[in-house]
């Protein structure tokens, strides 16, 4: 008889067809945190950080809002000048691609930015007695991201992405590309 019972339940276990994962669910958030390099491939590289939070739509969407920090270096004969930028930014994303299982998810988002610049944290003079001639400003453009998620558990997300800022009112530089890594956890 206890062989006929385990048997049977055994059978239940594989017969009953795989629930779906519990992710991408209207109305839940998600906590993120990226860092990653800046213009890695022309030479004049850099970091930034990020903090975000998710929103996901009804159709497997998500709006995000965050706040960012980018830093470059500009070589001047031995000095290191400091380029920093804070940008807030609030974007759509739009899952194109992702597996049956729910563990892997692609999406394109294109974000607003808005934030502040400063060259050298606003200390005109270097050592050498040069002037710095660019001024702080105040930013605003445009982001295109590509960023790829995978799920470690329902709660647990591992981030991968490419983003190509465009922010008008810099007198350094308007483009700049990132690659990034980051975690998400989901909060609700």
């Amino acid at each position: 008889m206890k062989k006929l019972i385990i048997l049977s339940i055994l059978t239940l276990c594989f017969a009953v067809p795989e629930l779906p994962a519990q992710r991408y669910l209207p109305g839940q958030r998600g906590l993120q945190i990226t860092t990653g390099g800046v213009n890695a491939l022309n030479r004049k590289t850099g970091v930034h950080w990020g903090a975000a939070l998710s929103t996901y739509t009804k159709h497997a969407d998500r709006w995000v809002f965050g706040a960012e920090y980018l830093e470059k270096k500009h070589l001047y004969k031995d000095e290191k000048i400091p380029q920093a930028q804070f940008t807030l930014d609030a974007g759509y994303y739009r899952k194109f691609l992702s597996d049956a299982r729910k563990t892997f998810f692609c999406s394109i988002g294109a974000s607003a930015l808005v934030g502040y610049e400063t060259i050298n944290w606003d200390e005109k003079l270097l050592l050498d007695g040069a002037t710095i001639l660019n001024t702080d400003a105040f930013l605003w453009g445009a982001a295109l991201t590509l960023e790829l998620e995978t799920y470690i558990s329902d709660r647990l997300v591992l981030l991968a992405n490419i983003r190509q800022r465009l922010l008008s009112g810099s007198s350094v530089g308007k483009l700049n590309t990132q690659f990034g890594i980051g975690v998400k956890f989901i909060i609700n």
